[in-house]
């Protein structure tokens, strides 16, 4: 399984993905599942992936390998005028990979489903994301929606439901990245670290900072204590309930 989260901010927008993959309880890999492409100056695009892995290597080797044509022959990521032609780009090149994959043998597509979270900048417009699935189509972030999660989602969201702010600084939002992925790993063996962070500041036109958290970072170690002991402790303050 996997857990990515793309969140927008006033300052820009912050990627996270765990790097864990299995074929059955006793068979556990890594894998990165953010992958980055920059002109600098003129546009940066990240790109995570959720799903089957053959599918999202797949996905990512074609558009890295088309990517190095010309721009008159077809078009590419790197030539797109907007990051909505971006997404409509990658949303078919993953439809076609899905169905090349469909009918080379397999009865349901449904074993090569994958979902992705994109985002970037182009010169010329504002920072964005989309959320985009199987089918191809794609769904942007909104003032309603400021974050998109893939993969096993349910664990880690209820603290970006209570805690996310649009004006919260950077290392805020690693912050309550983190608390999120340290709960979802907490909960579900699938999702595990080295957890890659990724950070683009609005304007910059090019990659931000770039860490891999592996489990034994300090930092990490007390963002998981902590909150576990804070969990704790605003339990016991809450009122107990009388039979």
């Amino acid at each position: 399984m996997t857990y990515c989260v793309g969140l927008q901010l006033n300052q820009g927008l912050v990627f996270m993905s765990d790097t864990r993959t299995n074929a059955g309880v006793d068979n556990f890999s890594k894998t990165r599942k953010m992958f980055t492409w920059e002109v600098p100056g003129e546009r940066m695009i990240t790109l995570m992936t959720a799903g089957n892995l053959a599918t999202t290597q797949a996905l990512v080797s074609l558009i890295e390998e088309r990517s190095k044509a010309p721009a008159d022959r077809s078009p590419t990521i790197l030539h797109e005028p907007s990051m909505f032609q971006v997404a409509r780009l990658v949303g078919a090149t993953l439809k076609e990979v899905i169905q090349e994959s469909a009918s080379s043998g397999q009865a349901a597509s449904s074993k090569f489903r994958a979902t992705i979270i994109l985002g970037g900048q182009i010169k010329g417009s504002a920072p964005t994301m989309f959320l985009i699935y199987p089918e191809g189509n794609f769904v942007e972030v909104t003032e309603e929606t400021p974050f998109f999660q893939i993969g096993e989602a349910k664990y880690g969201k209820p603290i970006l439901v209570r805690a996310y702010e649009e004006d919260m600084s950077f290392e805020d939002a690693v912050k309550l990245l983190l608390v999120s992925f340290d709960s979802t790993i907490k909960a579900n063996l699938s999702v595990g670290l080295p957890i890659d962070l990724q950070i683009y500041e609005s304007d910059s036109l090019k990659v931000g900072t770039e860490k891999r958290i592996e489990d034994d970072d300090p930092f990490y170690q007390s963002i998981s204590t902590g909150w576990g002991d804070a969990l704790r402790e605003a339990f016991r303050s809450l009122p107990s309930y009388q039979f």
